[in-house]
């Protein structure tokens, strides 16, 4: 080991208490990213292996060939094929036994009334397939249903609603249907499919509430003749099948359902994950920077002896890289053992919570270990290169000087150059969002305003210290004077520790924006495009729930209090070659129950062969009033459609609207997603809402809002949202305060003779506590305001941005409420971090304080 290691390394174990921040910080982030890797490696390796177990016995699936996906719609939706195509395929060669698989949208009442599932998920009702290799879904309790009523539910549903053998209830499909519970199933060992609730019937329910008419099936499941393989199978099945429908392998099937997993959901989630990693390590990259800054300010005077006997300025800056290295490897090693730690809380936390994680072992890849390593050590290294350069370049006379507290102030060049980044970023987004909308040059202006805030932070500390001190000043005297003074004391130090915590509050800051932003977007929409008194809905979001009976608007028309209820409901189909979102709906009522602007042409008369498209759409597509558009439904069938109408807004009402009949012939699964009712004059709300009520019990009891619980219920999932990201960027906040916490330590030790002084003229211990407490404060107060300025200007460049590139207006909304919150929770959490280096302050001998150097 040559000089530098070892004085390095003494150097460490001699001051271990100066790095513990940079060591926590390391720590914190490498385990955060190192356990959401192994999470998300642990997921799909789960997944895979439960679509596996669970389609073990299926060796091909016959389908429908074409699908149709509309836009933001990664799984297409696909025609029906034959039932009975089961039974020609059961005596083709190599087949042993071939089933058809009734699927559509079912959702149970639990005991207590309320919905199970559809908050995402999907919730699936089928028929029972008795071949159990066929089917995916075992016997657990119970029997399978043999008559009409009887039904057998995934044992996780069951559980979740509080159902067991025997209970009858309602199942949503979405007329209601009463059903009684006789088994209980698991799919591939677990409980359910994830969150997925499943509710297997007899066929002939399945054919009735589950298909448009009898003799349907979403596709036939087939099972080969031992010693027949899957590919085998699939091309001895193909000349036995009709024109548009194909074979695949059950391996291609389960992989198509592993992908609808893993390709989607657990990307994002995992993704979505790995961004917070990437925040905490960047708040951490500010955390270490400065401590790296501070210790070789402090050991100015042992570089010069170093420099002064000899020492290269290569040799004084690798002493310092390789403390960074040490302290690198060793907690992000720490890390990694975190990070496993904290996969496996998850997988014991998910279940908990409702998500069931599927059981297994953990699984830990290569990457997944060397990954957070790498960026671990780099993180590391690269935070305290800038200091470790700067040490190298320690002058040998400065071994002469009497003190090494770091008193620097702001150059004229960081001002210039922190004002022109800051230019810059709000002319490249305000270009993004106002003049040329481009989610990429909004994008690249937040991060420049980012920079800009990091490079101007020592040049505005002084002024908002001085600013936010002063009222500290005036209430605690000399204790809060002192306090303000030595914030004031080093600009870059109280930018550096407080830039950490900026960042944490300014994302922060900037969801909070957003989601208040998403809140006002939605009371606009349905304040302007929602004309009704009261909304009949299902709430959900994703694929779950059943959506609303279609049944249920006509019957609502009858009551004497209902002057007007129309249903949305919902449809696919290709307009012109392109997948395309359908409103399927009573269009005249349609125009008295939702503001849909200026509107060319006519919605009267759009009978079986008329649609009705918006502005924005129409342009997109080149049609106008009186042309016509190919629409080609999921059955086959294409049919030319006149454009009889075009209107101006489209939130609540879609793109493209046809009516009721011109669905009909090609509906699946005929459903509504929400139903608006307007009431006759002279008629309350309450006694309207109570009338609605008592006809939406027989349809499943959905819920029936006013306007404003409507708008509400609309953005519940926003909350949800924050709660999450607030969870998640905790972890930054944390370690931003042990950034604090590790600067006012240091700053304590390099003050040592100072505060020796103040206690010997007369300080009292409480006093010092409160100087120090309140100093944390101060530079938390400077950081937290940043955060939110920054924040707020962010939410602004998003919320635009989001506006120009989606066909909704989005509304900006400063939450006021909110962001006083997150100020007052940014102080208290400087107030805790100064607590340790305050009680160490407290507690030094007066007599050693004074007499050290």
């Amino acid at each position: 080991m040559n000089a530098s290691a070892r004085l390095s390394l003494n150097s460490l174990r001699a001051h271990k208490r100066r790095f513990a921040g940079t060591f926590m910080a390391v720590l914190l982030g490498v385990a955060f990213l190192a356990g959401t890797l192994v999470m998300g490696d642990t997921l799909r390796a789960s997944f895979d292996s439960l679509f596996a177990g669970a389609t073990s016995g299926t060796d091909a699936v016959v389908r429908s060939a074409d699908a149709i996906t509309t836009p933001g719609e990664a799984q297409g939706t696909r025609q029906p094929v034959p039932a009975a195509l089961a039974d020609d395929l059961a005596d083709a060669p190599g087949v042993a036994a071939a089933v058809p698989d009734i699927q559509g949208a079912g959702q149970l009442v639990g005991a207590n009334g309320k919905p199970i599932g559809g908050q995402g998920p999907p919730t699936l009702a089928g028929n029972w397939i008795a071949d159990p290799e066929l089917n995916p879904y075992r016997l657990a309790e119970g029997r399978a249903p043999q008559k009409t009523g009887e039904v057998v539910v995934n044992r996780g549903a069951a559980d979740k609603g509080g159902l067991k053998i025997g209970d009858t209830t309602t199942l949503r499909t979405p007329d209601p249907v009463r059903v009684t519970v006789v088994g209980l199933a698991t799919f591939g060992g677990e409980d359910g499919m994830a969150q997925v609730t499943f509710t297997g019937m007899t066929r002939a329910d399945a054919e009735k509430y589950l298909t448009a008419k009898p003799g349907e099936a979403a596709s036939v499941q087939v099972r080969a003749e031992p010693g027949v393989s899957q590919r085998q199978l699939v091309d001895d099945l193909r000349p036995e099948l009709p024109r548009g429908v194909e074979a695949i392998t059950g391996q291609a099937s389960a992989q198509e359902n592993t992908d609808m997993i893993s390709g989607q959901f657990l990307t994002l989630f995992t993704t979505f994950l790995l961004v917070f990693s990437g925040i905490a390590l960047l708040v951490a990259t500010f955390s270490i920077h400065n401590t790296f800054a501070i210790v070789v300010a402090q050991r100015t005077r042992e570089n010069a002896l170093l420099r002064a006997l000899g020492a290269a300025r290569r040799q004084v800056t690798s002493m310092t890289l390789i403390e960074a290295g040490a302290v690198a490897v060793v907690a992000s090693a720490a890390g990694l053992a975190g990070g496993i730690g904290i996969a496996a809380g998850l997988q014991a936390l998910f279940p908990a919570i409702g998500f069931p994680f599927p059981d297994g072992a953990l699984v830990i890849s290569t990457l997944s270990m060397l990954l957070p390593l790498a960026v671990g050590i780099l993180v590391c290294l690269g935070s305290a290169l800038v200091p470790a350069l700067k040490a190298g370049r320690t002058a040998p006379l400065a071994a002469l000087r009497e003190t090494s507290v770091d008193d620097s102030g702001a150059s004229r060049a960081r001002a210039v150059t922190g004002i022109a980044l800051g230019v810059i970023a709000l002319a490249t987004a305000l270009v993004g969002v106002l003049a040329t909308p481009s989610l990429t040059l909004a994008a690249v202006g937040a991060v420049l305003a980012l920079a800009s805030f990091v490079v101007l932070g020592p040049v505005a500390s002084t002024s908002a210290v001085r600013v936010l001190g002063s009222p500290l000043a005036r209430l605690r005297g000399v204790t809060g004077a002192l306090a303000r003074r030595n914030a004031l004391r080093s600009p870059k130090r109280t930018a550096a520790t407080a830039s950490a915590l900026m960042i944490g509050v300014a994302v922060v800051s900037l969801f909070t924006v957003f989601g208040a932003s998403l809140k006002a977007t939605m009371n606009q929409t349905v304040d302007r495009s929602f004309a009704g008194d009261v909304a009949v809905s299902a709430p959900s979001f994703g694929a779950g729930g059943s959506g609303l009976s279609p049944k249920l608007a006509p019957a609502l028309a009858q009551v004497p209090e209902v002057d007007t209820a129309v249903g949305l409901g919902k449809g696919v189909a290709k307009v012109d070659g392109a997948g395309r979102a359908l409103t399927v709906t009573d269009p005249v009522a349609l125009a008295r129950s939702f503001d849909l602007g200026s509107v060319q042409g006519s919605l009267d008369h759009l009978g079986t062969h008329g649609i009705a498209i918006t502005r924005d759409e129409a342009d997109r597509q080149h049609l106008a009033v009186g042309d016509t558009a190919r629409v080609t439904f999921t059955d086959g069938t294409t049919t030319p459609f006149t454009v009889r109408a075009v209107y101006g807004q489209s939130e609540l009402a879609g793109d493209y609207v046809i009516t009721r009949q011109a669905w009909a012939p090609h509906r699946v699964q005929d459903s509504d997603t929400l139903v608006s009712v307007t009431f006759k004059d002279g008629v309350s709300t309450a006694d309207g809402k109570a009338a609605v009520e008592k006809v939406a019990q027989r349809y499943g009891n959905p819920d029936v809002q006013t306007r404003d619980a409507y708008a509400q219920s609309s953005a519940g999932g926003i909350d949800m949202m924050l709660t999450l990201v607030y969870a998640l960027l905790a972890l930054a906040v944390l370690i931003a305060l042990l950034g604090i916490a590790n600067t006012l330590t240091l700053a304590v030790h390099e003050r040592t003779r100072e505060l020796g002084l103040l206690r010997a003229v007369g300080q009292t211990r409480s006093q010092l506590r409160a100087m120090v407490r309140w100093e944390s404060v101060l530079v938390a107060a400077f950081g937290t305001a940043g955060g939110i300025v920054l924040g707020g200007f962010l939410g602004w460049v998003l919320v635009k941005a989001s506006d120009a590139a989606s066909d909704s207006a989005f509304a900006f909304a400063l939450p006021p409420v909110q962001l006083v919150v997150v100020a007052l929770v940014g102080l208290a959490a400087g107030a805790l971090a100064g607590l340790r280096p305050a009680r160490r302050a407290a507690r030094l001998d007066v007599l050693r304080a004074i007499a050290t150097e």
